[in-house]
């Protein structure tokens, strides 16, 4: 996301644009915005780690009359100027339509979460269930959270393969998280009993796209990170311009046979 913010800035070389990481930490992120707020910007662009304790300081912003884009994970309530992102239930439910097709409506799944907190976990959770619910055969056996993080992954599906001697998919919310989870059942030489679906698609050589094409995952879906679009409607709000206040970003399917 920051790389196609940074990308797309130079388009526009009237903004000047200062990132800060919060290295998923909540109270950090709120310590940001606070002293962006005391800066002086003319707006703000937040992916939020969470979306409740961040809820508080993106509405402090917004009734500043600053205007505020909100990118990928949502907050409470409706005090931002634009919120831009895929939809995460949505795309829960296309994967959970793959898993249904890949096991025949029948076996046992692994989902290994994402942050506890974020829309983007609960909704991705959420839209799979929905869609496995057509599957009476299909039963998660193991729900572990991984907090994004491929070597939490890895410690987690270790956990899972100790329990469970017939594991036939790991769904994971993100690339790394499935990524992770491979690579411990490889560790465990259990690769081949099961598939592995990501969500995410994000390309380079760490990415899920390579994962799919090399054959550690079976799938992933594309989650557009939002940056160049955030990018274009800010300079279209700084403007002056009107803009729509929800922008859903559109999703794919990735699998080796995907050109």
């Amino acid at each position: 996301m920051n790389a196609e913010v940074a990308a797309r800035a130079k388009d526009f070389p009237q903004m000047e644009i200062v990132f800060a990481d919060a290295q998923q930490d909540n109270a950090r992120q709120v310590a940001d915005v606070e002293t962006f707020l005391r800066q002086g910007i003319n707006l703000l662009m937040i992916s939020p780690n969470e979306a409740k304790p961040l809820t508080a300081v993106v509405r402090k912003a917004y009734e500043s009359r600053i205007p505020v884009i909100v990118i990928d994970r949502a907050v409470e309530g409706d005090t931002y100027t634009v919120f831009i992102g895929a939809d995460n239930r949505l795309i829960g439910r296309e994967a959970g339509k793959l898993i249904g097709d890949i096991l025949g409506g029948k076996g046992d799944i692994v989902e290994i979460k994402g942050l506890p907190g974020s829309p983007p976990a609960r909704d991705r959770s959420e839209g799979m269930r929905e869609a496995i619910a057509a599957f009476p055969g299909i039963r998660i056996v193991h729900d572990p959270v991984a907090n994004w993080l491929r070597e939490e992954a890895m410690t987690q599906m270790e956990i899972a393969l100790a329990a469970h001697d017939r594991i036939d998919l790991v769904y994971a919310h993100n690339d790394p998280m499935a990524i992770g989870a491979y690579l411990a059942a490889k560790a465990k030489g259990r690769d081949r009993e099961m598939k592995f679906i990501g969500i995410d698609a994000l390309p380079g050589p760490d990415g899920g796209r390579q994962a799919v094409a090399d054959g550690r995952l079976e799938a992933t879906f594309v989650y557009p990170t939002g940056g160049r679009q955030a990018v274009e409607l800010a300079a279209q709000i700084l403007a002056g311009e009107k803009v729509e206040r929800h922008v859903t970003l559109p999703t794919e399917k990735i699998t080796k046979a995907t050109k």
